[in-house]
Parts: C-alpha cells; sequence; structure tokens
C-alpha cells in the first residue's frame, strides 16, 4: 500500500527554518506546502527557492484554505508556544524546536492543547541521535555502569558580537531566555534521558563577556542530586575565545566509568567497564555550521524521518511533549535560584 505524503510548512524561515525546508524537500515521504515568516523581504528568495506559498503570519496560512498535516515551529524561542497553540488549534501536528517553550506554564498549555485536539507535539533534541547519545543510552538501559555515584557535564562554546548582533532576538530575556534554554538545552535532554530527574539544585552564574549583549548569565555551574541516585554537575560558558572548545559527560559508576567528549560530544574518549567491550560505533554528523560559530550536531533528517513514520504508525515520537516540558521546567528551576 502506497502511503501518503506528509504535508509539512514551516513558520520561521531563518537558517534552522531553511535546515527543516530543505530535509522536508529531501525525503520522499514529505512535502512542503508553505513557509510562513514575519520578514516579508525573504518572501521572493524562498518562494524560488521552494516554489510554495508564502506566509507573513500562520493564521493567514489557515485563512487562505491550506491544510498541512504537521507545523515546524522554527521561530525565536519566544514565539514558539504561542505558535505551536495556533497550529494545535487548527487541528496540526507541530514539530516545535527547542527549547519547547520559555516556561513550565507555556509547555503545559502546549501539552493540553496537543490532547485536546488529539494531534502529536514532537520536540526537536536532535543530539540524542548522535552515536555517542545511542550509546550511552544503551549502557544505561543495560544497567552496564552499575549504580550511578557521578556525572559531570561540561559545555564550553563561543557565543560572541558575531552571534549577538545589535536588535537581534539573541540575548533578549522575552525571546531567547538564557543560555541553558539557547545552547545547553539539548544537554540538559541528554542528562535527563539518560538519568532521570534531579534535586537539591545549587546554582552560580556570572556574566562575563555578554554584559552589553546580554540580559543574562554567559555562565554557571549548576551541583544537584538525581533522584533515582547519584549526584552531578553542569558547568557552561559561551565565554569561550573565538571557537567552541567542548561539550562532555563523564559518568561515574559502580561497575567503571566512560566519557564521551569532543566540541559536540562526538567521541568516546574513556571506556573501562566490567567485563565489557567497546563497541564501535558510526561517525557523528559533523556540528551545524552557522558561519561564524558552529552548533549542535546535524541530525535534523533523523527528526523528520520519526515525524513520518510516526504519523504513519511505524514508529513512536522520539522526544514526547513531556520530555519536552521537563526539560523547561529542569531549566526554570536552576534559573529561580538567580540572586
Amino acid at each position: 500500500m502506497i502511503q501518503q505524503k506528509i504535508k509539512f510548512a514551516v513558520c520561521g524561515c531563518g537558517v534552522i527554518g531553511k535546515r527543516h525546508a530543505d530535509l522536508i524537500i529531501a525525503n520522499p515521504g514529505a512535502e512542503l506546502v508553505a513557509l510562513v515568516d514575519t520578514n516579508t523581504s525573504l518572501e521572493k528568495d524562498l518562494m524560488l527557492r521552494y516554489n510554495v506559498p508564502f506566509f507573513k503570519k500562520l493564521n493567514d496560512l489557515f485563512l487562505n484554505g491550506i491544510k498541512p498535516d504537521v507545523v515546524n515551529i522554527c521561530t525565536p524561542n519566544g514565539y514558539h508556544a504561542p505558535l505551536s497553540l495556533i497550529a494545535l488549534q487548527n487541528n496540526c501536528h507541530v514539530v516545535c524546536e527547542k527549547p519547547m517553550a520559555l516556561t513550565k506554564s507555556d509547555a503545559e498549555k502546549m501539552v493540553h492543547a496537543s490532547l485536546e485536539a488529539n494531534r502529536n507535539l514532537f520536540c526537536v533534541m536532535q543530539n540524542r541521535y548522535s552515536p555517542p547519545s545511542q550509546w550511552l543510552k544503551s549502557l544505561m538501559s543495560e544497567n552496564r555502569l552499575g549504580k550511578i555515584y557521578m556525572v559531570t557535564i561540561q559545555c564550553f562554546w563561543n557565543r560572541d558580537e558575531r552571534y549577538y548582533k545589535p536588535g537581534s532576538w539573541k540575548g533578549t530575556k522575552a525571546m531567547d531566555g538564557g543560555v541553558l534554554f539557547t545552547q545547553f538545552s539539548h544537554f540538559i535532554d541528554i542528562m535527563y534521558w539518560l538519568f532521570g530527574d534531579i534535586a537539591d539544585i545549587k546554582a552560580y552564574f556570572k556574566n562575563f563577556e555578554h554584559t552589553q549583549n546580554t540580559e543574562f548569565e554567559d555562565s554557571g555551574t549548576v551541583i544537584f542530586n538525581f533522584l533515582d541516585g547519584g549526584s552531578g554537575t553542569f558547568s557552561y560558558s559561551t565565554a569561550v575565545w573565538d571557537k567552541n572548545m567542548e561539550s562532555s559527560m563523564s559518568i561515574v559508576g559502580a561497575n567503571g566509568a566512560v566519557k564521551v567528549s569532543g566540541q559536540y560530544m562526538d567521541k568516546v574518549e574513556y571506556c573501562h567497564l566490567k567485563n565489557y567491550s567497546m563497541p564501535a560505533l558510526e561517525p557523528s554528523a559533523p556540528p551545524n555550521d552557522y558561519g561564524a560559530y558552529k552548533g549542535s550536531a546535524a541530525n535534523h533528517h533523523f527528526i523528520i524521518d520519526n515525524v513520518i513514520e510516526t504519523l504513519q504508525g511505524r514508529s513512536a515520537i522520539t522526544t514526547n511533549a513531556l520530555e519536552g516540558l521537563k526539560v523547561v521546567e529542569i531549566i526554570e528551576r536552576i534559573y529561580a535560584l538567580k540572586g
């Protein structure tokens, strides 16, 4: 039986929005039917590139009778929740870029709307697809490390004036939310995915390099305990000079220790576990290249595949709305400790 293509509209046509649109076009199970962006100067180039209707507002798309199966929300963070709600209220499934929202309250509204509409809400956390992340998940599922003692996460990146351009949404509290939302929510997600929820949080924040271009800290250290046992630390910064330094996770358990490192947690640096031989892993995807700076792994094609397979009944959501909500809630609890 030949299944119909899943129809997508992309809302927000910046770098990430174009990435979504390109991957939709490249997927034989998908069809791009519309683009939405408030910047109407993009219309001519986008219509030449994609040959689909362009709208300034998401509501205009629906008022013109276009009925996508899925709307991909690729806008600045502060618009994720309200635009997702519009799509869900118009009976569309939603693919929402990270972070799902900037408050737990907004994330809960999104979950409620998806349940009311009987539509799926996919949260983009593409780092789960990287081979080292998949390997770590298998270790935890098979209890290879035994009782978890300590987890240390370090994310030391560069974001400077090349990133925080005047007049941009980046660096604002209302639209950006902070580096834990915009840069490092991927790693909060991996931590929660592997080890569960945290408690007994202590946090320390500094703004070393970005006092002129952000309304929040650029660096911090978070100390906590896992509800399922073990303790952890998360140290992060966007104040590293010139380029990203590393994203790493070290895990110490009763049966040994492992460390995944590299600029984007893309390689296994250390593995010494009782009665275990390290398997060969597939190469990690390169990072998303934004010119002056780089982001997390370019795994978005897995997201589009997962959406199509889920809607066609062949798979389940890789990062569901409740997991996306939990990441927002953990970040909100950390930021609540600011003095």
